[in-house]
């Protein structure tokens, strides 16, 4: 998992061993329960792509807890919800699949856990009408998964979630930029989901 890099850095700081105990004792390839049911609980986080020149995106994926399923050790589903229309992470995952998800829950007891993998974009999954809302599914196999120190992760109080997130029988809510002039003439009609 470390490259040269990596190794340069740890030597530097004198966290070779440390480094070497948190694969040991930290690092898996597959899901744990303890992984899906964190997974699951969250209700948002941030998706890590990069295009085929290796050119960086970060992303923000939100929706109601659960949204996020890993449905075996080696599997991790996700849908993806109506947005700004450019695709940059889809985008991505079409010309390099390789991912980092990272999921950070900013409650009393903070936690993180970091997913790298491959990620393929299934269009007619039938999972999909699962999830209310979704116009394609993204699968994602993990390569790395690990917990991060939590250590600076704030306490932030969560009271509701947006009213943007999907909900099964409810028409969606639109963002206001969609309707700005510089952008109305040109925003597609949302095509029918699950």
């Amino acid at each position: 998992m470390y490259h040269e890099g990596n190794r340069e850095l740890q030597a530097r700081f004198g966290s070779v061993a440390l480094a070497d105990r948190l694969l040991d004792k930290t690092h898996r390839t597959a899901f744990t329960d303890t992984d899906k049911a964190f997974i699951e609980s969250q209700p948002f986080f941030f998706l890590a792509t990069a295009d085929q020149e290796g050119q960086p995106d970060c992303s923000f994926k939100g929706g109601p807890p659960g949204f996020v399923k890993v449905l075996a050790p080696d599997l991790l589903i996700y849908p993806d919800y109506d947005g700004n229309g450019m695709f940059k992470s889809l985008g991505n995952m079409r010309s390099n699949p390789q991912v980092g998800l990272l999921f950070i829950a900013m409650t009393e007891k903070p936690k993180r856990l970091r997913v790298l993998g491959r990620a393929e974009i299934a269009f007619d999954d039938p999972l999909l009408a699962n999830f209310p809302g979704g116009q394609l599914l993204v699968r994602i196999r993990p390569t790395h998964v690990f917990p991060n120190c939590p250590r600076y992760i704030p306490d932030m109080k969560r009271d509701a979630p947006s009213v943007y997130v999907p909900e099964a029988g409810r028409t969606p809510v639109e963002p206001a930029w969609k309707g700005y002039p510089e952008f109305k003439d040109v925003v597609p009609p949302r095509k029918p989901t699950a």
